[in-house]
């Protein structure tokens, strides 16, 4: 459960809201030599000021296969080369885009939550087993239940907290 909070932060870190942040690319693959390698092994990522992002390749080679990588992408950017450096200007989102990455948001949230729930049926299925193959008593099988659905229950809030502070973050103007 605590694995699928930890998934669903680092989706919405890569969710682009109106500020430059190094996560937004740092995952994306770029075809290097016919291999899917992250971006973030090929090259270093800054932030030099709150609307771009400076992409520094390792190897100067690689410009090209990040830059088409960048256009292929789905962020909607466009890369400016200038033969060392990659720049990527952020644009202002506007209310229709902003909306669509709220609705985007709250999709990602649910799927965690589903997520949590099947996580939970699996442990309690495991503790209904045990009860029946008589390893543990029917009491501790009852208590194991409401441990699992006290996790349950943390773990969703996590989720929903993580989703509430990504729409705040996209709305913000």
């Amino acid at each position: 459960m605590k694995s699928t909070v930890l998934v669903l932060e680092e989706d919405l870190k890569a969710m682009r809201t109106g500020r430059a942040s190094g996560a937004l690319v740092e995952k994306l693959q770029v075809d290097y030599y016919g291999v899917a390698t992250p971006l973030m092994q090929l090259a270093s990522i800054s932030v030099p000021e709150p609307q771009t992002i400076a992409i520094r390749p390792y190897d100067k080679s690689t410009l090209k296969a990040i830059e088409r990588a960048i256009q292929a992408s789905e962020l909607g950017l466009t890369p400016n080369n200038d033969g060392q450096i990659i720049r990527l200007n952020i644009p202002a989102l506007t209310q229709e885009r902003r909306n669509d990455l709220q609705k985007l948001v709250q999709r990602r949230v649910e799927e965690a939550r589903v997520s949590v729930r099947n996580i939970r049926r699996s442990a309690i299925e495991d503790v209904r087993e045990f009860e029946k193959e008589k390893m543990v008593s029917e009491d501790e099988a009852k208590r194991g239940q409401e441990n699992v659905q006290k996790l349950t229950d943390k773990y969703v809030e996590e989720v929903e907290t993580a989703g509430k502070r990504k729409e705040a973050e996209i709305m913000e103007v």
